[in-house]
């Protein structure tokens, strides 16, 4: 693969996991604060917010690489009306600005908290309509095995996948910030990480679940598909296989790990064990989603050109 297709990774899948950590976290803020009030919710994640920006920024910075001329990336959105290509930078550049100024105000309290919850809320629905526009780039009739609704279903899963398992390890590391810093709330934290990652888990396990159905799915679809989608069939068993194999076993011991933080989680008990579940899932499934996307540009078969 060449410089311009890894950049094509680094940017998809970090623009999802800003996507989904957003999402994610704009969920545990809302029940947070109506159990615990507002102060605590924000308390809970407000640093949080500004991983995730720092990686949204990466994420955008690494799609210039795949330009021929960076200078010229303005000119990408310039066919809106007909090219997904454009689409996507479009919607992306919006999310990056309505994140921004929603961590801005949000971090030094400008405004109304109803007004940053307004921001928030368009800002994440952007989003979700940004990752399907990136989706949609690659559903190309000169692309067979790109060419199918489950595109879609996988990119969002990453998005989903990724998002739920950043915002548990930063959540993890959050609370221990919050409980050297303000110990007289370190309790009230603890409580509330606990519920979080109590459902937290229980997502990223049904995630993984779909990941894992759609799999025999996509491979039925390229073996008894069109002599293209059998040629991507053949990378998949043949020289890449083990990247694909890899994929799977990590996924699936990633899986295993939340299984067990979620045990650990409501036995309340070792919470620096928590913390290396939280992260060792995290860190297992971002591998396993680098090698998926890797496995997806490196095995696809052109017709027509």
């Amino acid at each position: 693969m060449n410089t311009q297709e890894w950049a094509l990774i680094i940017f998809t899948i970090l623009t999802e996991m800003s996507v989904g950590s957003f999402l994610v976290l704009g969920v545990v803020h809302f029940f947070v604060e109506r159990k615990a009030g507002l102060k605590e919710a924000d308390r809970m994640s407000d640093r949080v917010l500004i991983a995730i920006v720092v990686t949204l920024g990466l994420g955008m910075l690494a799609s210039l690489f795949h330009l021929g001329n960076p200078l010229n990336a303005y000119k990408a959105v310039t066919n809106v009306g007909q090219s997904w290509l454009s689409r996507e930078i479009l919607s992306g550049v919006i999310f990056t600005v309505l994140a921004l100024v929603f961590v801005a105000l949000q971090w030094f309290k400008i405004g109304s908290a109803r007004l940053r919850d307004v921001i928030a809320l368009v800002a994440a629905v952007v989003g979700v309509v940004f990752i399907y526009f990136q989706s949609r780039i690659y559903m190309l009739a000169t692309q067979p095995s790109w060419n199918t609704p489950l595109t879609t279903i996988t990119f969002y899963a990453s998005t989903l996948l990724l998002g739920v398992l950043a915002i548990g390890a930063a959540l993890v590391a959050n609370c221990a910030v919050v409980q050297r810093k303000n110990p007289d709330c370190a309790e009230t934290q603890s409580e509330m990480l606990r519920g979080a990652i109590r459902w937290i888990a229980i997502a990223s396990i049904i995630l993984v679940g779909i990941e894992i159905i759609v799999t025999p799915i996509y491979l039925a679809y390229l073996g008894t598909g069109s002599a293209a989608t059998q040629a991507t069939l053949a990378k998949m068993a043949g020289e890449y296989n083990l990247a694909f194999i890899f994929r799977m076993v990590l996924g699936f011991l990633g899986a295993v790990v939340l299984a067990a933080f979620l045990y650990q989680n409501t036995s309340g008990s070792g919470k620096k064990f928590l913390g290396s579940l939280a992260y060792g899932a995290f860190v297992l499934v971002l591998i396993a989603e680098v090698l998926a996307r890797f496995v997806f540009y490196a095995t696809h078969v052109g017709i027509g050109i």
